[in-house]
């Protein structure tokens, strides 16, 4: 069963039985921001697009999570944890394209993995982690959103670091 926050829905269905939650970007671009699903499974379609997905809420359960991605001349961008370890061998690649990780600070690989499977033509996979990920939810529309509201109840934004309760 999913559930509204603010304007965002909020999947709360068990991880177990749940569909995956599906992305869809044809020649736009979509964005996931904050603490926005429970879920550990997403399917993702962009074709001449940008998704951004923020995986760093402390309500995604723990145990891997799997993306399913369908990629056509299109950008990827993850928002993870620090300590996340990004597992692409199943992701098939034609024509250009590669998982871009800018920082890796987890070599001894003991954080959440992410599994990123399906395939990719002519795109990219970036993964922004730590103080990265926040810059990149920080210059957003969403995140100047969120400041002015929790300005406005006298709170702190929650939307650069999911962690941080309301």
């Amino acid at each position: 069963m999913a559930r509204k926050e603010g304007n965002t829905p909020v999947n709360t269905q068990n991880t177990a039985t749940a569909s995956p939650i599906q992305i869809h970007a044809d020649h736009s671009s979509q964005k996931r921001l904050g603490t926005w699903t429970t879920a550990r499974v997403f399917q993702v379609r962009a074709r001449h697009g940008q998704v951004v997905i923020d995986l760093r809420s402390p309500q995604i359960p723990d145990g891997d999570i799997e993306v399913d991605l369908d990629v056509d001349h299109a950008t990827i961008k993850l928002l993870v944890a620090e300590d996340t370890v990004i597992d692409s061998w199943d992701l098939a690649w034609t024509g250009r394209g590669k998982v871009k990780q800018t920082y890796h600070h987890n070599p001894a690989g003991t954080g959440r993995r992410i599994r990123l499977m399906g395939q990719a033509r002519h795109g990219e996979v970036r993964v922004h982690s730590g103080g990265m990920a926040r810059l990149s939810a920080m210059c957003t529309r969403e995140y100047l959103a969120d400041a002015r509201r929790a300005h406005a109840q006298g709170g702190v934004p929650t939307l650069d670091d999911p962690a941080r309760s309301a």
